[in-house]
């Protein structure tokens, strides 16, 4: 599969602060890569030098082939981009604002379709002024995908969406990727990330902490709960001779962090509570998500 996006030791520094440091990473044709992070780990500076709006002190940055600060209106007409924050002519319509900005494209979609693709159809004809936030975020979307762009920059774009207008944007973003759309994603919701991104970095003061997919970086970096309550007349030394683990006990109910061990621990648990007659009730086996990876990973655990 061809690389759209070729990051290589990248780096960028404002003074005495390094932004972004020794980044390296690629993003494939037709996929979601997901950028994670905290405020100020580095995200919008690297997104920035992909955009071509600011230069790297080091490394390089090549995006559909070329060097984004380098690159000329052909290259620009390929890109679409959602920033976080934009401003529009309050007094211009809505159909009016994307029909301006669909003619700075080649090969832009119709108004009317790019309404339809943001849940904008109904106030075609509202001045923008008196939009909501959330409507006016959806305006950022329509205007990054008008002009069909073959890669789509995506800055927190479901910012002030409601969650049934949040799962909505995520079916059209969905059905852009189906379209052979690229796509490089910054958001701090959770779950938009392990539901959109084929791929995904995290990163932290200005690095990548970790990469891959999000099936992949639980599996690695998550660990597993088992909780359940301490049985009538039974120590927690016993039980933790019986498993093998250190359990710990608080309120009378045992608990422990595992790994590749949990179906070892539960086959032993099983095994001596059956033959001891002895249940082990409120038992749960408490999954990792990628939100216990991504405070992991960044140290915001701690």
């Amino acid at each position: 599969m061809n690389s759209v996006v070729e990051v290589q030791d990248l780096t960028k520094r404002f003074g005495r602060l390094t932004a972004v440091d020794d980044v390296s990473f690629i993003v494939r044709e037709g996929e979601i890569f997901g950028l994670l992070g905290e405020n100020g780990a580095g995200k919008t500076t690297t997104m920035e030098m992909l955009e071509g709006f600011q230069r790297p002190d080091a490394g390089s940055v090549h995006v559909l082939g070329q060097v984004p600060s380098h690159a000329r209106r052909n290259w620009r007409d390929q890109i679409g981009l959602v920033l976080q924050e934009s401003d529009f002519d309050p007094l211009h319509s809505v159909s009016e604002t994307i029909g301006l900005f669909a003619s700075f494209f080649s090969h832009p979609r119709g108004v009317d379709e790019t309404l339809a693709l943001v849940g904008l159809t109904n106030k075609a004809n509202e001045r923008v002024g008196k939009l909501s936030g959330g409507q006016k975020r959806r305006i950022d979307v329509a205007l990054g995908i008008v002009g069909r762009p073959k890669l789509l920059f995506l800055d927190e774009p479901t910012t002030g969406f409601d969650p049934v207008a949040r799962r909505e944007f995520w079916r059209v973003i969905e059905g852009l990727r189906e379209t052979g759309t690229s796509i490089i994603l910054t958001t701090h919701y959770m779950e938009e990330a392990e539901r959109l991104c084929d791929r995904l970095a995290i990163m932290a003061k200005g690095q990548i902490v970790a990469e891959g997919t999000s099936s992949a970086l639980i599996s690695a970096l998550g660990t597993t709960t088992l909780r359940f309550e301490l049985p009538d007349g039974i120590h927690l030394a016993a039980l933790c001779e019986v498993a093998g683990v250190n359990f710990a006990l608080r309120d009378n109910v045992v608990s422990a962090l595992l790994g590749d061990d949990l179906e070892l621990v539960l086959w032993r648990l099983i095994t001596w509570t059956r033959s001891n007659g002895t249940a082990l009730r409120h038992l749960e086996v408490l999954r990792p998500t990628l939100n216990d990876v991504f405070l992991g990973a960044t140290g915001s655990d701690q």
